[in-house]
């Protein structure tokens, strides 16, 4: 599941799950396709968990507000104030409330938007950690077409695709752009500038792939890897 994908589920209050929903903080589910009755209406699966939320949980908002600290990374301090901030108290009887001055409650508001900023890069550096090492076109690339118009998405959904729990892929795709995305991910595995022996080359293909001696070829043609004119040595430019 992506960054953003958890963040909207955490923004709702549930996840979905094949044809079911879940919800976050308790046991409640429902499934798409059934009808579910509430104050003699009825509701589908995603607007009954919708309620069930508000209901029972007060709101995504609260529902995230009641977690441990260990899990929000707030301050007891912080939850307390950013709960009466959600319910929209003026800032002069939140100040009355918690016994500062109307400026401290200010402050509070000035420091959890900074730590809205930090979070939020925070957040693109593990994103940006978490995709694959991309990528293409890469630095040799022989020809620039639409073969390299490929998004993270589906370099993720080839990958998955086709290399096994181990890594391993054992039948190589014959479509163009899936053999690309394969590619870039095999060649990660050699070093910049450094030579190899065929042999060396083939042993370390042999970890990744069935076919080493295509991928090999392939690695060449789609300029992944240089050789020398006898096939004696192999390397990847930066």
């Amino acid at each position: 599941m992506t960054t953003k994908e958890m963040m909207q589920d955490y923004m709702r209050g549930f996840h979905q799950q094949g044809e079911k929903y879940y919800c976050l903080y308790c046991k409640e589910q429902t499934e798409i396709g059934c009808i579910y009755p509430d104050e003699e209406k009825f509701f589908t699966a995603e607007k009954f968990m919708q309620r069930h939320i508000e209901a029972v949980h007060e709101g995504p908002l609260m529902a995230l507000l009641q977690l441990p600290k260990e899990t929000t990374g707030i301050s007891e301090t912080q939850q307390e104030i950013i709960t009466l901030f959600a319910r929209k108290i003026d800032d002069k009887f939140i100040a009355q409330r918690l016994g500062v001055t109307a400026s401290a409650v200010r402050n509070h508001r000035f420091k959890l938007k900074e730590k809205q900023k930090q979070a939020q890069v925070f957040l693109s550096i593990m994103a940006l950690l978490a995709e694959p090492e991309v990528i293409l076109p890469h630095s040799n690339a022989k020809m620039l077409d639409d073969r390299y118009n490929i998004t993270p998405e589906e370099q993720q959904k080839v990958l998955t695709t086709y290399r096994d729990e181990k890594g391993f892929i054992k039948t190589f795709p014959a479509k163009e752009k899936r053999k690309l995305i394969l590619l870039a991910d095999i060649v990660r595995h050699f070093e910049f500038d450094k030579n190899y022996h065929e042999s060396a080359l083939n042993a370390i293909l042999k970890q990744y792939v069935a076919d080493f001696v295509t991928v090999r070829r392939y690695l060449i043609e789609y300029g992944f890897m240089q050789r020398t004119k006898d096939g004696s040595s192999y390397w990847r430019e930066k």
